[in-house]
């Protein structure tokens, strides 16, 4: 198998995966976040910050047809913060383990870019698009009165929550990465 059909192959698998874990949106956003953000870095790290860069742009859009958002339906301008935020974690993950000879340097690039996207996304979205937009979301909702306690967790949301998935999304790739690397290393 050549090497762009291989990268292909893992990025496939690995959005597989972002869509299954998506159907538990609803049930969890501290399963599904995890998963898609471990994912995300995965991708970086075996297939390469391109493929990754594509699952970062996927992932938010099927994220929306599978659960469904009225927040994003209302402000359609998070999708690229979103994506932007995805793509923050998984250069700093990339970025250190692929660029740097820092002894820790996966640990310190998967904080660095969970902590990042926590305060990208924040500040973005919490603190420009939901004050601009966030009327847009009414209209939305099957009831309008509850735009305020909608607003409410958005802002959790898309700061603190997006902060700890991150972190928690890193966890599980770098306790991945760390056989995967001496298997594929062994492989190569």
């Amino acid at each position: 198998m050549n090497s762009k059909t291989k990268k292909l192959a893992q990025t496939a698998l690995l959005l597989a995966i972002c869509l299954l874990s998506q159907y538990f949106k609803n049930l969890s956003v501290y399963i599904t976040g995890p998963v898609i953000n471990a994912c995300l870095i995965l991708c970086a790290l075996t297939a390469g910050l391109p493929w990754a860069a594509i699952l970062c742009v996927v992932t938010p859009i099927t994220a929306f047809f599978i659960a469904g958002s009225p927040i994003m339906a209302g402000i359609p301008l998070m999708f690229p913060a979103i994506m932007a935020g995805n793509f923050i974690l998984t250069f700093f993950a990339w970025f250190f383990e692929k660029k740097t000879r820092l002894r820790f340097r996966l640990p310190v690039g998967l904080m660095a870019g969970s902590v990042l996207k926590g305060l990208f996304m924040g500040l973005v979205i919490v603190g420009v698009l939901l004050p601009a937009f966030g009327n847009n979301i009414a209209s939305h909702l099957p009831k309008p009165e509850a735009l305020n306690g909608v607003l409410a967790t958005a802002r959790t949301t898309f700061s603190v929550t997006q902060l700890i998935t991150a972190l928690i999304g890193s966890l599980l790739a770098w306790i991945i990465w760390t056989p995967l690397k001496k298997y594929l290393k062994n492989e190569g």
